[in-house]
């Protein structure tokens, strides 16, 4: 996802569920496109990766494996951070000696795609591993029908809740419905405690799961131009749920989760769900030791038992310069980090959902990222449109326009006519 300052930590902090350093090792990962050695002699090959993608281990042993693989040739892996990296990216992919292979948020990836960026990939997708990738997890990495870069990895909202406080309700499972949801929520305040969930007004990413479940489209297309698509009777069914799911705790109507961190207030231990990302949990356990061993996960509910609600998915590709002096080298190393070794030992280190269904079994020892990966497979982005970044930055309208005021009590018509207007101007702008 477009990904700036505290937002950058909602998808990137999934690193704080690390599991294991072990080193990944180069067995069964080549990339198997080593020519003569001769061919790789005093080349460097220039990867970005963004803050806290790349764990240290797995860094050293794909380093070690594509240079084994690449006799004579250097990996140089840089670390970039999130804040102003749209700037320094679009820049350097501008000049004639970008950085070979980076890494982008995936609703950034359609806008360097429209810019020219980017390599096209379509022809080398099944070498990838394409065939098995995760149809919404691809989707961000597709422009105008191309592939233009390869889904690397993932996190998604899932329930956090306190097991101590939902037994103490009499609550002895998860609840498969909506339905059954908010009436456990009833229970757990019935029973005392004033935050059943705590759910801020403006936690955006959260309520794009609501609209995706809703069928709302934020945006429809008029002619060759985006416009503002909040007016709808699936969107006001959106909202009127996440208002009616904010009352069942004190959380404010016109913040969002970082303000202040929902984390620090679910650490005090009088909070017995929030709707998060598995490092808030970590982060809640580390400010209280006290929740150790007491906090579960289940994904948030649908209409349908069985099948849970739909949910934003946030996360990051590895695309190609196409003004990269070193495209054979740039494609050997993305079929190495698409292999099912390192993504494997990625989603196993890190806590984050693998491109393919069949590697989430390196979440088994993750209790929040096996339940983030089955929701996964029901969820959506934000549109994949090249501007959309001009809505998604502060001052987000959907957020300030349309849930802050609604959930404040202004008529949700009212209320997304307003965020429409400025959601067509802001489609309008280039970037």
């Amino acid at each position: 996802m477009k990904r700036k300052g505290r937002a950058a930590a909602a998808v990137l902090g999934a690193a704080v569920l690390a599991v294991s350093v072990a080193a990944c090792g180069s067995s069964g990962g080549s990339s198997n496109n080593a020519s003569s050695g001769n061919d790789f002699k005093g080349k460097t090959l220039t990867v970005w990766f963004m803050s806290g993608s790349n764990p240290p281990g797995w860094t050293k042993d794909i380093t070690a494996a594509f240079e084994k693989d690449h006799p004579g040739a250097k990996l140089n892996v840089q670390v970039q951070q999130w804040t102003g990296i749209q700037q320094k990216l679009t820049t350097a992919l501008s000049e004639s000696n970008p950085p070979d292979v980076f890494e982008v948020g995936n609703t950034q990836t359609p806008y360097y795609a429209s810019t020219g960026g980017l390599m096209d990939l379509s022809s080398i997708k099944s070498d990838l591993g394409g065939n098995d990738w995760v149809p919404s997890l691809n989707g961000s990495a597709v422009y105008n029908g191309k592939q233009y870069a390869a889904p690397w990895y993932f996190a998604d909202r899932v329930v956090i809740y306190n097991k101590q406080i939902w037994q103490k309700a009499g609550i002895t499972g998860p609840p498969q419905t909506m339905s059954e949801f908010e009436s456990d929520l009833a229970k757990i305040q019935s029973s005392g405690t004033q935050d059943a969930l705590y759910l801020p007004g403006e936690n955006w990413y959260a309520f794009d799961g609501f609209l995706l479940d809703q069928g709302a489209q934020i945006v429809k297309q008029q002619g060759s131009a985006y416009v503002g698509n909040l007016d709808t009777p699936q969107a006001a069914a959106a909202i009127n749920l996440y208002k009616k799911l904010n009352s069942y705790g004190t959380a404010p109507k016109d913040t969002d989760e970082a303000t202040p961190q929902q984390y620090t207030v679910f650490a005090k231990g009088n909070v017995g769900s929030m709707i998060g990302l598995g490092w808030e949990a970590a982060s809640a356990v580390a400010a209280n030791p006290k929740l150790n061993g007491q906090i579960g996960y289940f994904a948030i509910p649908g209409s349908t038992a069985g099948t849970p609600a739909k949910v934003f998915l946030g996360g990051s590709n590895l695309a190609v310069a196409q003004n990269s002096k070193n495209q054979q080298l740039a494609q050997d190393f993305l079929k190495l980090a698409m292999s099912d070794q390192f993504e494997g030992e990625l989603a196993k280190q890190n806590g984050i959902i693998p491109n393919k269904a069949s590697l989430n079994s390196n979440l088994a020892s993750s209790a929040y990222g096996t339940v983030a990966a089955a929701a996964a497979a029901n969820g959506g982005t934000t549109p994949l449109i090249p501007t959309w970044g001009n809505v998604e930055n502060p001052p987000n309208p959907i957020k300030t326009l349309y849930m802050a005021p609604v959930l404040q009590g202004t008529d949700p018509s009212s209320a997304a006519q307003k965020a429409d207007a400025q959601i067509t101007k802001l489609l309008s702008q280039q970037q």
